[in-house]
């Protein structure tokens, strides 16, 4: 009887779900645009249009979406948007994660340099720039490319509202055995082979 009570409670199942990345978890990583304008003007980068990038990619999707409007009911296309503004999604998260990255390099390069006692981070010869500074610009780069995702994103976002209706969340995909690993299943069998 203890048995059979135990196993009717091992049947019941939590699903865990694996969380999407946010609009908000992308304005976290990637520069706005008065922080793109001041990186655009401190390492002499052209200044971004970010209005433009937003306005242009929410009328492209808008007009995508009206091109295959015949062709697809509503829940497809509501699936269909959903896949690509998570693309865009995705892809300002990832290069926001990545000019995380080259910023920590970047301070981390100017410190060692700031330090008189070392030798190795001399400035190079004249007309050549140190190490440092190639990661500062290199940063500054990944900066604007950051930013100009962002603003693809916010625009898709926008689009998905107009063409969907509703505001744009993330999907989150239920993760498969979670917490079950090959150990924990394999210590249960054995468990219950002792009785």
């Amino acid at each position: 009887m203890t048995r059979k009570a135990a196993n009717s409670r091992s049947s019941a199942r939590v699903v865990a779900l694996r969380k999407g990345t946010t609009l908000e978890m992308v304005r976290l990583a990637c520069p706005d645009a008065a922080q793109s304008a001041l990186i655009s003007e401190s390492f002499g980068l052209p200044v971004l249009d970010s209005d433009g990038i937003r306005d242009l990619h929410e009328k492209l999707i808008i007009e995508t979406a009206s091109a295959l409007d015949e062709g697809l009911g509503e829940r497809a296309m509501q699936i269909h948007m959903q896949r690509i503004v998570g693309s865009f999604v995705g892809s300002a998260y990832g290069a926001g994660q990545f000019y995380s990255r080259a910023v920590t390099e970047a301070r981390d390069a100017t410190a060692k340099a700031a330090c008189d006692d070392r030798d190795e981070d001399v400035g190079g010869p004249v007309g050549f720039d140190s190490a440092a500074q190639r990661k500062r610009e290199f940063a500054a780069d990944m900066a604007l490319q950051a930013h100009a995702l962002r603003m693809a994103a916010e625009g898709a976002i926008a689009a998905y509202e107009h063409v969907v209706g509703e505001k744009w969340k993330p999907f989150e995909r239920a993760v498969e055995n979670p917490g079950q690993t090959v150990d924990r299943k394999a210590a249960e069998l054995q468990m219950s082979a002792l009785g």
